[in-house]
């Protein structure tokens, strides 16, 4: 929602602080991922052996068919409509006096493109990191994410999550100071390094749970963390929003006893948040669909006759009503039945494991 407030304002004109900034909104995410991640292995720990090739392939399968499916189908409609969508945005800059955006960003239809963007590697490259109508870059970037993650895992548990933790910080950050020094110029920063230290500091806020005597000492690890200058804008505004969204995620973990902090906990975890976390994946791909065109027909309607606040209202409202229904039927037909196809590949992954492994066995039983 932060994301798609963010995008209406830069869109429409109408502008507030922070709320109109949608990376940081995005930022939030990559806390959430690296926070979301490890808590599951650490669940998955007691019955998962992550020093197997097997358990890396396990978890690559259900974070594939997770992301892929709904994104596979997206991307479908955006190189389709890409032309269209980029007429729009070519009115709304127009209207606004700004700076045209490259045809290539909407509208690149190659067949490099499109392998590119179905690989998942259109992140690791400048020239296709941000190259569709979709907020796709920070798929890319998330993808990179699963890709490190059990790699990762093997260095923390090799060294413990505290120097693990800093030297793979410290490595990222080098890598993504040398990029752009290197030639590598992202339009986004949708290579992983560039953001790899905010990954680790929602990791670190899920390590305090079996931590819980060094609770300070690993919440003090997730703002240095979030601290590090690297990967987008790093003013004094954004180090106060990100160091308050690690505090505030750290406190709803972590900080149960106080009656605050309970109480905004259990309100983010009723029903209708626990709706708008499911369909957050869908209405965060296909909301800029939607709303190149809202935009461009409330400017066409209404011109300048209204102001930039009603003009960002009646475009959050359709946008919003349109994208959450549209966001829900793509959850039930696509998501869904992406995520039981994954379940259905793992199975038949172990069931040939297993059946290998018999094989094996029997040939070393035989005479």
């Amino acid at each position: 929602m932060w994301v798609l407030f963010g995008h209406a304002m830069l869109l429409t004109g109408f502008k507030l602080p922070i709320l109109g900034q949608p990376d940081m909104g995005v930022d939030l995410f990559i806390l959430l991922s690296g926070f979301l991640m490890t808590f599951q292995y650490q669940l998955r720990s007691s019955f998962e052996d992550w020093g197997q090739v097997e358990t890396w392939k396990a978890f690559w399968v259900r974070r594939f068919f997770r992301i892929a499916p709904l994104f596979y189908v997206l991307l479908t409609v955006a190189i389709m409509f890409g032309s269209s969508i980029y007429a729009d945005r070519q009115l709304i800059d127009s209207f606004f006096g700004n700076t045209q955006q490259l045809s290539t960003r909407y509208n690149d239809s190659s067949l490099t493109n499109v392998l590119m963007h179905v690989s998942f590697l259109f992140g690791l490259v400048p020239s296709y990191a941000f190259r569709t109508p979709l907020p796709d870059w920070s798929l890319g970037l998330e993808m990179q994410f699963y890709a490190a993650f059990p790699i990762v895992i093997l260095v923390v548990r090799r060294v413990g999550w505290i120097k693990g933790g800093i030297g793979v910080a410290l490595v990222g950050a080098v890598v993504g100071l040398a990029a752009p020094r290197l030639g590598a110029h992202f339009p986004m920063p949708s290579f992983l390094p560039l953001k790899l230290h905010l990954f680790l500091s929602g990791m670190m806020i899920a390590v305090a749970l079996h931590n819980r005597s060094r609770l300070l000492f690993y919440l003090a690890m997730a703002l240095l963390c979030a601290a590090l200058p690297i990967g987008g804008p790093h003013n004094l505004r954004h180090l106060v929003v990100r160091e308050s969204l690690v505090f505030g995620f750290f406190a709803l973990v972590h900080f149960r006893s106080s009656k605050v902090v309970d109480r905004a906990s259990r309100l983010l975890g009723s029903t209708v948040f626990h709706w708008l976390g499911e369909l957050s994946f869908g209405i965060y791909l296909l909301h800029l669909l939607l709303m190149h065109r809202v935009v461009a027909w409330t400017i066409q309607t209404y011109g300048t006759t209204i102001s930039p606040l009603t003009r960002f209202s009646i475009v959050v409202l359709i946008v919003g009503a349109a994208g959450y229904t549209l966001a829900f039927a793509t959850y039930r037909l696509v998501e869904q039945p992406g995520q039981k196809l994954g379940r259905i590949v793992l199975k038949r992954l172990r069931f040939e494991k297993r059946q290998a492994v018999q094989v094996q066995a029997e040939e070393l039983a035989a005479p």
